[in-house]
C-alpha cells in the first residue's frame, strides 16, 4: 500500500475517533455541555500541519475532559532525530494522532487516559496505548478492566496483551515517587510488523476505549463522595501532573517538535494539590 494512502487513512481515522469520542461524552452529560474547540497550527510562516484540540469543562461527570487530533509534518532537529527511529536515514517526518484524558467530578470514578498515533520516518509505525488511573484501590475494577484489555488484545495476538500490560507498568511508572501512576493498561510502540493488521489493532484499541470510558463511569459514579474524597483526588491529581510533565512521550515529541502548548498540556488537571 502507498505511503500517501496509508496517511489518510490512518489520519482520517483518528478525526472520526475525535467526533465518535467526543459525541460520546457529550450523552454522558446529557448534552447539557458542549466542547470548545480551538485550531491550531504548527508553523505560522509555513505548512507544516497542526490539529485541533476540544475541551469541555465543569460538566455533572467530567470536570475536564480533553480529546486532541494532530497531524504535523516537518523536519526533526538533529538533536531529535537521534531519538526516533528511522529519522537518522531522513530528517523528514509525518505524523498523526489521537489523545484523549479524562478527569472526573466523582472522586470514585478513575481518570483515563487514551492515545493512538502513525509516525512515517524513513519507515511507519504505530504507537499508543490506554491507562486507568483511580484514587482509590478497587481490585474487582482493576481485574474487570484488564480483562477486557486481554479480550481486545486477545483478538488480535494472544502475546498482546502480556507484553503491552508489562510495558504499561513499566512506562506509566513515577522513579522519583517509587510507585505506579494507576493500576495499568496497555502500552505499545514502535509497532511496524503488519501495517494492515497494526491499523485493525489500533482502531479497535479506540473503541475499546470509548466503551470503556462509559462502562467505568456508569460503574462507579453513583458512589456517594465528600470534600475529604476530592483532597485525596486533588493530591492524585498531583502525582498525573508530576507524570505527563516529567516523563509523558508525547507531551516531549509535542513541545520538541513545536506543538501546539495549549493542546500539549490540555492533559492536565483543572485543579491538583500537593503536600
Amino acid at each position: 500500500m502507498e505511503i500517501e494512502i496509508k496517511k489518510s487513512l490512518v489520519k482520517n481515522w483518528f478525526k472520526v475517533l475525535q467526533d465518535v469520542i467526543c459525541n460520546e461524552i457529550e450523552d454522558i452529560e446529557y448534552n447539557s455541555i458542549k466542547f470548545i474547540s480551538k485550531e491550531w497550527k504548527r508553523n505560522k510562516k509555513k505548512d507544516e500541519g497542526g490539529g485541533e484540540y476540544r475541551v469541555l469543562e465543569n460538566g455533572k461527570i467530567f470536570d475536564k475532559a480533553g480529546v486532541n487530533f494532530s497531524e504535523v509534518y516537518g523536519k526533526f532537529s538533529k538533536e531529535f532525530r537521534k531519538k526516533v527511529p528511522g529519522a537518522n536515514k531522513n530528517p523528514n517526518f509525518w505524523a498523526t494522532g489521537i489523545s484523549v484524558v479524562l478527569h472526573m467530578k466523582n472522586p470514585y470514578v478513575p481518570a483515563m487516559h487514551f492515545n493512538t498515533r502513525y509516525i512515517q520516518t524513513s519507515y511507519g509505525w504505530f504507537g499508543g496505548g490506554m491507562d486507568s488511573t483511580p484514587c482509590f484501590k478497587d481490585a474487582k475494577y482493576k481485574n474487570w478492566f484488564h480483562n477486557e484489555l486481554k479480550l481486545t488484545c486477545n483478538k488480535h495476538n494472544k502475546s498482546f496483551y502480556k507484553k503491552y500490560s508489562k510495558w504499561c507498568d513499566k512506562y506509566f511508572f513515577l522513579p522519583h515517587r517509587k510507585e505506579p501512576r494507576g493500576i495499568g493498561g496497555i502500552f505499545f510502540d514502535y509497532k511496524k510488523a503488519n501495517w494492515e493488521k497494526d491499523f485493525a489493532f489500533v482502531m479497535d484499541i479506540g473503541l475499546t476505549f470509548k466503551r470503556l470510558f462509559r462502562e467505568t463511569i456508569e460503574k462507579k459514579n453513583k458512589k456517594k463522595w465528600s470534600l475529604k474524597d476530592k483532597e485525596i483526588q486533588y493530591l492524585k491529581r498531583g502525582r498525573y501532573v508530576e507524570f505527563n510533565l516529567l516523563h509523558d512521550r508525547g507531551t516531549k515529541f509535542g513541545l520538541q517538535t513545536g506543538g501546539n502548548v495549549e493542546a500539549i498540556f490540555m492533559s492536565l488537571p483543572p485543579l491538583a494539590k500537593w503536600k
